[in-house]
């Protein structure tokens, strides 16, 4: 195996992608490509390498070949979850919908095909990465007199229970976790529509009005859930 030199720390703190690939002409492709875009490559093309590479390098996404010499990724995929929350996204040149879903269901993040493009790859990588650190509270959180108990996934005015539907309540929680802070739209939509083509954003303002018409006394002025045009949305107490 002629496996690229890999760092396990960088004190740029750039983020870390090991790609297990056993075609030498993606990896040397993806070892260029992915470097220009500000990650570090480290690689393994055999499941057997990337064990030990993981080991070393602990890196902070795994792109994953679904078909390798000595096993399929989509098992190496599970013994990676079995130990492990990295971000995993598999790559395959089949299309066959049992992979895909079999990938989805053994704790993938994302799926793209061969051929793919660098530059959709490398979006779908960065929308991954910012749903893995994407800041979640498990703190019951009270703004006035609603409190949300993300634990219990309830919410609560006095003894009154607001009725939410689960992405309301995942937009809400998103935005309690960075309570007075801009979550901007693309957070919003990559954290809680992530693999949906959304070409239409109004999926989002949506279900922000219909948060805001339960959650405020008076959603035409609102003072919890306020909208920052053009960057996104803030919680306030």
């Amino acid at each position: 195996m002629s496996a690229l030199e890999h760092s396990v720390v960088d004190p740029e703190g750039r983020t870390v992608v090991l790609v297990v690939e056993d075609e030498a002409s993606y990896l040397e492709a993806l070892n260029v490509g992915l470097t220009v875009e500000g990650f570090i490559v480290v690689a393994a093309d055999t499941i057997d390498d990337a064990r030990r590479v993981f080991a070393e390098a602990k890196p902070d996404l795994v792109l994953l070949d679904v078909m390798l010499p000595d096993g399929s990724g989509i098992d190496f995929c599970r013994e990676l979850r079995a130990v492990s929350s990295v971000p995993v996204i598999m790559v395959t040149a089949r299309t066959d919908e049992v992979d895909v879903v079999l990938g989805l269901e053994f704790g993938a993040a994302d799926y793209v095909t061969k051929p793919y493009r660098l530059r959709e790859l490398v979006a779908r990588m960065r929308a991954v990465l910012r749903r893995h650190v994407a800041p979640t509270t498990d703190e019951t959180v009270t703004i006035g007199d609603i409190r949300i108990d993300p634990s219990r996934r309830s919410v609560t005015r006095g003894n009154e229970v607001i009725e939410l539907s689960r992405k309301e309540f995942d937009l809400l929680n998103l935005l309690a976790s960075r309570l007075g802070q801009v979550v901007t739209r693309d957070e919003c939509l990559d954290t809680l529509w992530w693999g949906q083509d959304l070409a239409d954003t109004r999926t989002l303002d949506t279900h922000v009005k219909r948060l805001r018409h339960k959650i405020e006394v008076d959603p035409a002025t609102p003072v919890h859930l306020i909208t920052i045009r053009g960057v996104g949305f803030r919680l306030d107490r």
